[in-house]
């Protein structure tokens, strides 16, 4: 079972929006109402997240794009504006393989690509250690995400956070976290057959997903444009929201003209 919301115009076109791994749907919170005056929005939470069932050891890309593809089936979307952050970066580009005919548009936000032998064993570690100490991994991805004019701005923001994290059901963090940290070798080599026009979107200052991964995706997918956000760490949709949905909307404008 894949938990989900509608929302937002019903007449509009239909957004999809996938978060990353050891958070939920509410990531989209701040995006939702300028996301909703023109959209039917649709926001799932991944297999082992949120409100959806557990993940099981061993669960794949592949399992992760055919759950969004059940959902969207329920609720009759036949072609959809979609995007995807971290580890839902990786789900859309799954999805928009698999399925070309059902991708309007593509937005990989905050997205890995073709990690070099350096940031792959730089995210071995990072699960290493989750399998170790899930707390103390929680923190890291605290600091890592959040610098601290930030943080002191939005204290409430980053214990919201941190108990989202924590909150993850361990077995199934890790089976997701696996998929985010290997998935990328797993696609590099379909990304030439994206055949949506894609927007490649991430912040400046974000230490994992890098502008020069931004980059790579540009130059790996055939339609694709980058662009960098001057400041922003990994969390955009929430650090830069008006940023980012401004970014989002023009893309989608720019595909439907």
């Amino acid at each position: 079972m894949i938990a989900y919301d509608v929302s937002g115009n019903d007449r509009g076109p239909v957004l999809v929006l996938l978060h990353g791994v050891g958070l939920d749907r509410a990531m989209w919170d701040r995006c939702l109402p300028a996301l909703e005056r023109d959209h039917h929005v649709v926001r799932m939470d991944l297999r082992g997240h949120g409100g959806s069932a557990p993940a099981a050891p061993g669960t794949t890309l592949a399992d992760l794009a055919g759950d969004v593809s059940a959902v969207l089936d329920e609720v009759g979307a036949d072609t959809v504006h979609l995007v995807g952050f971290s580890l839902g970066a990786l789900v859309a580009q799954r999805l928009s393989v698999d399925q070309p005919q059902r991708v309007s548009s593509l937005t990989l936000v905050s997205s890995v690509a073709v990690r070099t032998p350096d940031e792959r064993a730089a995210v071995a570690a990072r699960l290493r250690a989750a399998e170790a100490d899930f707390p103390a991994t929680v923190e890291a991805a605290v600091s890592r995400w959040f610098d601290d004019d930030w943080a002191a701005r939005e204290p409430e923001l980053v214990e919201s956070v941190r108990r989202t994290l924590l909150g993850n059901d361990r077995s199934s963090y890790l089976a997701c976290y696996r998929v985010f940290a290997t998935a990328d070798a797993e696609i590099a080599p379909l990304l030439g057959s994206i055949q949506a026009p894609t927007l490649v979107i991430t912040g400046s200052d974000d230490p994992g997903s890098t502008p020069e991964m931004t980059f790579r995706l540009e130059r790996a997918v055939p339609h694709a444009r980058a662009e960098i956000v001057a400041g922003a760490r990994h969390l955009l949709p929430i650090e830069r929201a008006d940023e980012f949905v401004n970014a989002l909307s023009k893309h989608i404008e720019r595909t439907q003209s």
